[in-house]
């Protein structure tokens, strides 16, 4: 089965659906929260979703009787998979990385739920070399002994 793309409207209206499974526009309007759309656009958004793949329905008389097609598990491991392919190089390790340095995921996160032994090392960061700092704070003594030289040099030649 393809997943297409939801817009935010559509996804915010499955939401409500992956909770209902089985409904009546009558009862998505109930279920609503406020501010609720006006039951026409429910109409529109039902009908897309219904093309789209998402909902199916099933005439009882002269109202439809409205089914989720698509499982919200199937719809989370589509978003995750494009977000992965489009930002993340389809890499698991990148994801867990950027998971981690936004403090969405934690060390005792991981060792819950896989069970395992991991310890995440701090990350170490290169002091920058501050060369002229140092020759401020810490002049070298053998400078007046170099600059004799080079003068005693100068004379000979």
């Amino acid at each position: 089965m393809k997943i297409n793309h939801l817009t935010s409207a559509e996804e915010n209206l499955m939401k409500l659906f992956w909770k209902l499974q089985s409904f009546y526009l009558k009862e998505v309007m109930e279920h609503h929260p406020e501010p609720k759309p006006h039951q026409n656009t429910v109409s529109t958004y039902l009908k897309i979703l219904v093309e789209k793949g998402y909902l199916s329905t099933e005439k009882e008389g002269r109202i439809f009787r409205y089914s989720v097609i698509v499982p919200l598990e199937d719809y989370k491991k589509f978003l995750l998979k494009e977000l992965s392919l489009n930002f993340f190089n389809n890499s698991g390790k990148e994801i867990l990385e950027f998971l981690f340095n936004e403090n969405l995921i934690s060390q005792n996160d991981l060792k819950t739920y896989f069970d395992l032994k991991i310890e995440m090392k701090p990350v170490k960061i290169k002091q920058p070399k501050l060369e002229y700092a140092e020759e401020i704070l810490n002049p070298k003594k053998d400078k007046k002994g170099k600059d004799k030289k080079k003068k005693k040099k100068k004379n000979e030649n």
